[in-house]
C-alpha cells in the first residue's frame, strides 16, 4: 500500500529543503536558488546515482518543489527539467544521452525544456502535427511544426520535443493515431526559432511559441524507441502531473501561512479576526483540502516510483485536479482574509491569484481530468 506519511529520510529532506527555501524567501534570486539547490543535490534527487543523481524518485522530487513553494520560492523548471526530461532520458535514453545530460540536469548546470502543446491541438495530443521524417541519404531527422506555451526555452540548453513520425500512408499526420517520438533539440539548432508570449502571469520562467522549420538533427537525437508509442510519452507526463500538484500544494501552503499569521495578529474591536468562525473555518477547510491533495500526490508518486504506470496515471490526474482546486481556494481565501492588504505587494499574495490558475489549466485542464476519470475509472462512454 502507498505510504500516507513521509519516511524518516523524506522527513529529513523536507526539513532541509524548507530551511533552504526560508533562507531565500519570496524575494529570492532565482538563479542563486537554482544553483544552490543543485549543489545540495535537491534538483536531481530523483535521478539515478550512477549519473550524479540522488537515487530517489518523484516522491522525493515532489517534496523538494512543495517545500520551496511553501517558502514562497518555487522553482517551476523542476517540473520540466529533472521531472519530465530527466525521467524520460533516465528510463529510455541511450548511455550516451544519459552521460551527456543527466549529471548536468542533476546538479542544475544544464536545463532542458519540454515541448508538447501545439496551437491547434490543445488538449488533444492525438492531433499533434509536428512531424519528424528521416533523410534517406544521411539518416538524420528533420522536424517541422509549431509548439506553444513552452516554459523556459530561452535559458534551457535544449528542448525535448514531442513529434510524430511521418510515414508514406500518413503524410498529413492527421489520422488521430498518435505515434509520438521524443527528440532532443539544442537551443541554437538552425531552423529552431522562439517567440516570447506576452503573459499577465508574473514569473521568472517565460512562455514561448516555437517554430521548427526543417530542423536537422542527428539520428541519436531520438530518445528511446521510434516504435514505443505512448509509453515513453507518459513516462514524462505522469511525473509532470505529480510535480504540478506539488507546485500547487506548496503555493497553497504559502498563501495559507500568510493568512493564518495575519488572522492571529490583526485585531479589530479587541479581538483577533482569526477568532471569528467566518475567518477561521474557511482557512481550516483550505488546510484540509491541501492535506487531502497531498495524500493523493503521495499515492501517485509511490505508484510511479514502484513502476505502476497505469495506476500512477489515474492517481497523478486525480492529484493534479485536487491540488489545483485546493490551491485556488487557498489563495482566494488568503487574499480575502487580508482584505485590502491582500492586494498589496508587501504581502505578495495578489500575484498568486493569477499563478494559482496555472494549476487548474496546465499541463491538462480539470475538465480533461474529469473526462479521464469518467472514461478510465468509471467506465462511462466518451462524449468525444
Amino acid at each position: 500500500m502507498p505510504p500516507t506519511t513521509d519516511s524518516e529520510e523524506q522527513k529529513a529532506l523536507r526539513t532541509a529543503v524548507a530551511a533552504l527555501g526560508n533562507r531565500h524567501g519570496r524575494n529570492h534570486d532565482r538563479q542563486a536558488l537554482w544553483s544552490e539547490a543543485g549543489k545540495l543535490g535537491y534538483l536531481g534527487v530523483n535521478l539515478p546515482e550512477a549519473y550524479g543523481g540522488g537515487g530517489g524518485g518523484i516522491a522525493e522530487l515532489s517534496i523538494v518543489l512543495e517545500e520551496l513553494g511553501a517558502a514562497g520560492c518555487p522553482l517551476l523548471m523542476m517540473v520540466v527539467s529533472p521531472a519530465i526530461c530527466g525521467t524520460v532520458i533516465a528510463r529510455f535514453g541511450t548511455e550516451k544521452q544519459k552521460h551527456e545530460w543527466l549529471p548536468g540536469l542533476a546538479e542544475g548546470t544544464r536545463t532542458m525544456a519540454f515541448g508538447i502543446t501545439e496551437p491547434d491541438a490543445g488538449s488533444n495530443s492525438h492531433r499533434i502535427t509536428t512531424t519528424a521524417r528521416r533523410d534517406p541519404d544521411t539518416g538524420d531527422w528533420l522536424l517541422t511544426g509549431r509548439k506553444v506555451f513552452i516554459s523556459g526555452v530561452d535559458t534551457a540548453d535544449a528542448t525535448l520535443i514531442v513529434a510524430r513520425t511521418e510515414t508514406a500512408s500518413d503524410k498529413n499526420s492527421r489520422t488521430g493515431r498518435l505515434k509520438p517520438c521524443l527528440f532532443i533539440v539544442p537551443r541554437d539548432a538552425p531552423g529552431f526559432q522562439r517567440r516570447q508570449i506576452d503573459m499577465e502571469l508574473t514569473a521568472v520562467e517565460k512562455q514561448f511559441e516555437l517554430t521548427l522549420d526543417d530542423v536537422r538533427l542527428p539520428a541519436d537525437a531520438l530518445v528511446g524507441d521510434e516504435d514505443a508509442g505512448l509509453l515513453q510519452l507518459f513516462a514524462g507526463l505522469n511525473p509532470e502531473r505529480i510535480m504540478t500538484a506539488a507546485f500547487a500544494i506548496g503555493m497553497g501552503r504559502y498563501a495559507l501561512a500568510q493568512a493564518i499569521a495575519y488572522a492571529r495578529d490583526r485585531t479589530v474591536w479587541d479581538t483577533p479576526i482569526g477568532a471569528h468562525q467566518a475567518i477561521a473555518h474557511p482557512l481550516a477547510q483550505a488546510h484540509i483540502d491541501l492535506e487531502l491533495a497531498r495524500l493523493m500526490m503521495q499515492k501517485a508518486a509511490h505508484l510511479y516510483d514502484a513502476g505502476d504506470d497505469t495506476g500512477a496515471g489515474e492517481a497523478a490526474n486525480m492529484a493534479k485536479y485536487a491540488a489545483g482546486e485546493a490551491c485556488v481556494k487557498a489563495v482566494d481565501q488568503a487574499v480575502h482574509t487580508l482584505g485590502g492588504n491582500g492586494l498589496t505587494r508587501e504581502f505578495g499574495l495578489a500575484s498568486l491569484i493569477t499563478a494559482s490558475r496555472v494549476a487548474r489549466i496546465a499541463p491538462v485542464s480539470r475538465e480533461m481530468i474529469l473526462n479521464y476519470v469518467s472514461h478510465q475509472t468509471l467506465g462511462l462512454p466518451k462524449s468525444y
